[in-house]
């Protein structure tokens, strides 16, 4: 009951610290001016992330004191702070993008310390067991898994809503309250940030939760209630996006660090789709890879099958869109 109790008094101290985030950010001009790289076409207050960060660790410390979860995934959290701070001032006044990875990877590398690495990763008939080969890879992988939120966060309510999937998701599968705890602590930001958004996240909103969303998958991997290689498919509307979308920058020697709207949920709007069409479209994607997630968890011997059918799926929305509005 205390739990539960918890989730809805975050929810609301969510809610109410947007209303008020949002006064301050107004009041003190911290506010996206639109441009020829925006999205959106009215000057909106940005920082909303700070309501889901400070009801988020407020949450959890809560939890963690009614040993409803475990230190280390407590501690793993807590790395975040430090992500939190620096995105936050970067908000308000930029930072070099070197100074925002470095910190990126301090705060990875000090989560996955806590974490206790990462158990084998199994396919069927195959078990990974390379220590020195899979975390490295794991911290990098957890470094492009916060930024990729961050580019992803272009649209009212879009990463709110990929959250929110992930954690009903891995709640469901886990049985953990952390996760519901989060559905609340996005929610209460979400009904200001639903189309038209009254105000935006800011990376300190879309790193957070990006870093939440992978500690959480690799926690979850270790403890054999989801495996990491479930959640990379559950994540893939999002990393596929951002991923490919860099590699064909890359590849048509951009320069990575400007700022764009070419991955294919930008150029959907730029063909004339609403924000509330693209975060409906998001959420029929994500029902159709999760269908895809418990098809395999019930007949394994699916498992590459559809991890393969899951891309091909992904990639053929992103040539549909290039159609729309065609990749320059």
């Amino acid at each position: 009951m205390s739990s539960i109790l918890l989730v809805v008094f975050s929810g609301v101290i969510s809610y109410l610290l947007t209303f008020l985030t949002r006064n301050i950010a107004l009041r003190h001009r911290i506010i996206d001016i639109p441009n020829e790289r925006s999205l959106h076409e009215v000057p909106t207050p940005r920082v909303g992330g700070v309501a889901i960060v400070i009801s988020w660790y407020l949450g959890i410390s809560v939890l963690f004191w009614l040993n409803a979860i475990e230190s280390k995934l407590y501690f793993a959290l807590l790395s975040g702070i430090l992500l939190a701070i620096v995105s936050l001032v970067d908000d308000v006044i930029e930072i070099k993008p070197a100074v925002r990875l470095f910190i990126h990877f301090i705060t990875a590398t000090g989560a996955f310390i806590f974490l206790g690495n990462l158990r084998p990763l199994i396919i069927p008939s195959i078990e990974i067991n390379y220590p020195l080969l899979i975390y490295p890879f794991a911290i990098v992988g957890m470094v492009w898994f916060i930024n990729l939120f961050n580019f992803m966060d272009g649209v009212d309510g879009f990463a709110s809503i990929e959250a929110i999937v992930i954690s009903i998701i891995l709640f469901y599968f886990s049985g953990n309250i952390i996760n519901v705890l989060l559905i609340a602590c996005v929610g209460g930001f979400l009904f200001w940030n639903w189309p038209k958004a009254k105000i935006f996240m800011g990376d300190i909103g879309s790193t957070q939760l990006g870093f939440i969303l992978i500690v959480l998958g690799i926690y979850f991997h270790n403890s054999y209630k989801f495996s990491i290689l479930n959640w990379i498919m559950l994540s893939s509307p999002f990393w596929f996006d951002a991923t490919f979308t860099l590699y064909r920058r890359w590849r048509n020697r951009e320069k990575l660090s400007q700022a764009h709207r070419k991955h294919a949920y930008q150029r959907i709007v730029l063909a004339g789709f609403s924000h509330l069409k693209v975060d409906i479209y998001l959420i029929v994607i994500n029902l159709i890879i999760i269908a895809m997630i418990f098809t395999y968890r019930e007949f394994k011997i699916l498992q590459i099958p559809l991890y393969i059918l899951s891309i091909l799926f992904l990639y053929i929305i992103t040539k549909y869109v290039d159609r729309r509005v065609p990749f320059k």
